[in-house]
């Protein structure tokens, strides 16, 4: 193998060196330490199924097409996969040179595309995904005994509660080492979820964290013996950390400056909990759930004004919100939600993992109610808005409130939000949801962070040189000069300096299929669960 890509989801060095320092992760403490390593600064948005796809691809999301969990058509949405990727992968363009890949858990790879290899899609795809060739998922599960795209419910058996998470890291480093045994490849990239997913479902439990970074230490351990690859570089999104600040409510401060308008037990802004009711489990699409008698009558009592929230507040003050949000079905709850009226609003934020807030323009959205005359203006005016907002400590919001084109462009910019948003410190958490308060405790202690890490070690690698102003954009340009291919000239990243620079070129366009409409919503009650979609 010449070059190996290893993915830690949310890795970072405020994570990572209390582990080196205790001696838990010897494998990787040696790749950091025998290497060259620091800090990689991640995109805007810092989240998995946008960030990844900007790792793999080398592009921002205006060009590869990946803004977010969801994709938007209008006011309608599904979760994103992989025919919302617009450009080539590293592992299709070492494939037009000749070169073949493994690749082992990426996000936003299902359905797949073909190329000389193998592929087993990650986050974003279903459970029982196709995979590349066809019928590579059932070889793996015939080979290794099973394997999983997702972890299974927490069992009253489990040895500790990160075991189900530990379970999915030997499944990836087994199934990487079959399907390398099986393909031979010049190339591997193998991610690890779990990494992340942790924080997310157990924020706070630092042993749950130790024990997952030393399962995916082991792996790697192995994978190493095994192939002895020329050049291992290990990257992550983003970083992770505790959230210190506060919760920002974008539609509701929008919706108290009249941009937002709002209706009461409606079919406004979808309310993502409705994917965890029971039917969704079961494999029901989101979109096609007729509604319980019981959530009927709570969005006739929403009408009236006595709203989920108004609710919330008031059990919350007694004490009981938590003991009758276990005991009442989320549909029952979403159906009394105040939500976003999207056709009626001036400006909203459509999902808080996007950043941003999209202008309802005509000739655009189904229902624009702004002209295109008056986008600029709007636009300019939201800005502004937005810029001088401050919290409860006195402080701005935002580090940066900013036109898409700071941080979104390409062909596909038209798809993304209108306004970026960067919290500052990403230390702020913005929610989408209505509320009678502006701001609020963070739904989330644990949330993403801007940096990310990368480590390099291997024939190729130079460790006398400084990583400063290593951007996640670099690593696909970076992989490919290991193999002396030059970057798609459309790529934003450049060849980091511990690898010799190839050049530039340009590339036939990529031959893409239509979309296709994600409607396994389980994959939709995950994102919830995880807090990625609310």
């Amino acid at each position: 193998m010449k070059t190996l890509l290893v993915g830690l989801d949310s890795a970072c060095l405020p994570v990572l060196q209390p582990l080196f320092d205790d001696g838990e992760l010897p494998t990787l403490r040696r790749i950091f330490s025998s290497g060259v390593h620091g800090p990689l600064e991640s995109q805007i948005p810092p989240w998995t199924a946008s960030a990844w796809p900007s790792v793999y691809t080398g592009m921002n999301p205006g060009k590869h097409g990946v803004f977010d969990f969801l994709s938007f058509d209008g006011y309608e949405w599904s979760v994103v996969n992989g025919s919302h990727l617009r450009e080539r992968t590293l592992w299709e363009l070492l494939d037009y040179h000749g070169f073949s890949s493994v690749v082992v858990n990426a996000p936003v790879t299902h359905p797949c595309r073909p190329f000389d290899g193998a592929l087993i899609p990650g986050y974003t795809a279903p459970e029982n995904p196709q995979g590349h060739p066809v019928g590579i998922v059932d070889d793996v599960r015939d080979a290794i005994g099973a394997y999983r795209v997702y972890p299974r419910d927490p069992s009253p058996t489990d040895a500790s509660p990160s075991e189900r998470y530990c379970e999915l890291i030997r499944m990836r480093g087994d199934a990487f080492k079959y399907l390398v045994d099986r393909f031979d490849p010049d190339f591997g990239f193998i991610q690890f979820q779990q990494t992340d997913t942790v924080f997310h479902e157990r924020p706070g439990d630092l042993e749950s964290v130790r024990d997952i970074y030393a399962e995916v230490d082991r792996q790697l351990e192995a994978i190493l013996d095994a192939y002895q690859p020329e050049n291992v570089l290990v990257v992550s999104d983003h970083g992770m950390g505790e959230y210190t600040g506060y919760e920002f409510r974008v539609n509701e401060f929008l919706r108290q400056h009249g941009f937002v308008k709002s209706v009461n037990g409606g079919q406004g802004m979808p309310t993502w909990a409705t994917v965890r009711d029971a039917k969704l489990r079961a494999g029901i699409e989101a979109q096609s759930v007729e509604e319980s008698l019981p959530a009927r009558a709570m969005q006739f009592v929403a009408r009236t004004g006595l709203t989920s929230q108004r609710i919330g507040g008031f059990l919350e003050r007694i004490g009981l919100d938590e003991f009758v949000a276990n005991r009442v079905s989320s549909d029952v709850i979403s159906a009394g939600t105040q939500q976003v009226d999207f056709e009626h609003s001036i400006a909203f934020m459509r999902s808080r993992t996007e950043l941003g807030i999209r202008i309802n323009l005509e000739g655009r959205e189904p229902n624009g109610v702004v002209p295109q005359s008056e986008y600029e203006s709007t636009r300019e005016v939201l800005i502004d808005l937005l810029r001088d907002v401050t919290g409860p400590d006195g402080r701005p919001v935002f580090d940066d409130v900013s036109p898409r084109e700071q941080y979104l462009f390409g062909p596909r910019d038209d798809d993304a939000v209108d306004i970026v948003l960067v919290p500052r410190a990403f230390d702020q958490f913005l929610s989408a949801m209505l509320d009678d308060d502006v701001f609020g405790e963070p739904s989330e202690p644990w949330n993403h962070k801007l940096n990310g890490i990368v480590a390099a070690i291997g024939t190729n690698v130079d460790t006398d040189v400084s990583l400063d102003g290593a951007h996640l954009f670099d690593i696909a340009p970076t992989v490919l000069a290991t193999f002396g291919i030059e970057a798609d000239e459309q790529m934003d990243g450049s060849v980091l300096p511990f690898v010799d620079p190839v050049g530039r070129r340009s590339y036939p366009a990529l031959d893409t299929q239509p979309v296709d409409t994600t409607t396994d919503s389980r994959v939709e009650e995950r994102l919830a669960n995880l807090g990625y979609i609310e």
